[in-house]
């Protein structure tokens, strides 16, 4: 896990070492273990390393493999590495290091672009080839790692955060009308590839951007797409939570084996972290397992916290617990804190809980896993048998749970430079109409896990955990 940033010229020049030093400067709190930059011809790479796989200096990025002409800055896990590595090595690549980063060069050398689909795991990285003189972007399928990109008539930047190109310069910080449409209609969310500002897009989840000097319109090409549809042979209920239990335990195990650094549980006391708690108890890895959660004083309308269930799971598995409290004035003050470290505005008013349990978790362990993602997966919201049995059209049953406010309300709320059309209710429309799902809810669910989960808890979880260098690992 870590903070890439890079710079790809367009007009001849060499790219600045001030530019790629401010950007990893930007990144520095992602990565605080090493730090490195390479600059030659057109290309500009920085990394800022946080060592998880692979500690010592033979995995030091940029990395550069002089005989395949390739030079990578990666951030993320990739949790079939090790496999990868002894197929790759049976095929004669042979490999300097022990980590994750080396297995990526070398299976862009043996099945170019299409490397990503072999990829298990979460993933940015910038990958320069010299031979063909061009510039490969990917992300991985669910965008759990973040890639940002800014271009110009000059230069292509891309980096881990928006804040770090915005540092770089150059950047048109004008409002994007849709991406303002999608940000006050969609609970902030604002689906790849725009960004609020116009000048600075994402990658989109699933996809690779292919760029050279020559070709500087950039080439996309989507990699992965989620099918939500139903198997042929309908399952019974004891052939599905069996389904489930293999999946989840092979997903935890493989989080958990993905590192040379010990790798805790974020345990809040909710389905979704006790689960993971209990499949590592079945994997026999509980000895040493840290769990740890965070509660806020009491307030007379609500509970602060949930340690009455999360302590029963530790009474229950015993592990090595850390619960931490945060007086509630605690949290108005570090508020700043949090909102600096956010790479495009949130409004989940549990990301300064994230943050602070961030800062404390990261005293102990490098890596944790967590819960995200279980209630898009599994339906758990209780919303979704509401909008299971409303009426009207796909669209009419979405929106009055998931929009903050009409198009004529959002219309009100603006001034009328940002005035267009119901960009929102397009996009989503568009989503639920896409072949693959066979139901509303099977609908509604795939949109939430590829496109509203990202910009919402993935990144959340990312922002708020790297901030202080903990990598956060989502095995729902």
């Amino acid at each position: 896990m870590c903070g890439i940033c890079g710079e790809l010229r367009f007009d001849g020049n060499i790219p600045d070492f001030n530019n790629l030093s401010t950007m990893m400067t930007k990144l520095a709190r992602r990565g605080p273990d090493d730090f490195g930059h390479f600059i030659q011809d057109a290309i500009g790479l920085g990394h800022r390393r946080l060592a998880v796989i692979d500690l010592s200096k033979r995995a030091h990025q940029p990395m550069i493999d002089e005989k395949l002409g390739l030079a990578l800055v990666f951030n993320g896990t990739i949790y079939n590495y090790r496999e990868l590595r002894q197929n790759l090595l049976a095929d004669g690549y042979p490999f300097y290091s022990e980590g994750d980063t080396e297995v990526i060069l070398k299976a862009y050398a043996k099945w170019g672009e299409d490397c990503v689909t072999h990829l298990d795991g979460m993933f940015a990285f910038g990958l320069w080839d010299f031979h063909n003189q061009q510039l490969l972007l990917a992300r991985d399928r669910l965008g759990i790692k973040p890639l940002y990109f800014s271009q110009t008539a000059h230069f292509l930047r891309f980096a881990s955060t928006l804040p770090a190109l915005l540092a770089a310069g150059e950047v048109n910080t004008q409002i994007d009308p849709i991406a303002l449409h999608h940000h006050l209609t969609l609970h902030a969310v604002v689906p790849a590839p725009r960004t609020l500002l116009q000048g600075v897009r994402k990658v989109a989840p699933g996809t690779t951007l292919t760029f050279s000097q020559h070709n500087q319109v950039g080439r996309s090409k989507r990699y992965w797409q989620l099918s939500a549809t139903r198997p042929e042979q309908p399952k019974n209920e004891a052939e599905w939570l069996e389904m489930i239990h293999s999946s989840l335990q092979a997903a935890v195990n493989s989080h958990r084996l993905a590192a040379d650094v010990s790798v805790g549980v974020l345990l809040s006391g909710g389905l979704d972290s006790s689960l993971l708690v209990a499949v590592l108890a079945e994997l026999g890895n509980i000895e040493n397992l840290f769990t740890f959660s965070i509660g806020f004083e009491d307030v007379p309308e609500e509970r602060g916290s949930e340690f009455e269930y999360s302590n029963q799971v530790v009474d229950r598995y015993r592990t090595h617990h850390h619960r931490y409290t945060i007086p509630n004035h605690q949290v108005l003050e570090r508020l700043p804190e949090a909102i600096t470290m956010m790479s495009e505005p949130m409004v989940a008013q549990d990301a300064i809980g994230f943050y602070l349990l961030a800062e404390y978790v990261s005293k102990t362990v490098k890596v944790v896993q967590s819960g995200q993602g279980a209630d898009e997966v599994f339906a758990g919201y209780f919303w979704y048998p509401l909008m299971q049995s409303a009426a009207g059209s796909d669209l009419e049953r979405f929106q009055p749970y998931y929009f903050d406010r009409t198009h004529a309300e959002f219309l009100q709320t603006v001034q009328p430079d940002y005035h267009g059309e119901d960009y929102t209710s397009q996009v989503i429309a568009d989503l639920l109409a896409a072949k693959g799902a066979e139901t509303f809810l099977d609908k509604v669910l795939r949109m939430d896990i590829t496109t509203l989960i990202i910009d919402d808890p993935v990144k959340r979880v990312d922002n708020m955990t790297m901030a202080w260098g903990l990598e956060a690992r989502v095995p729902f």
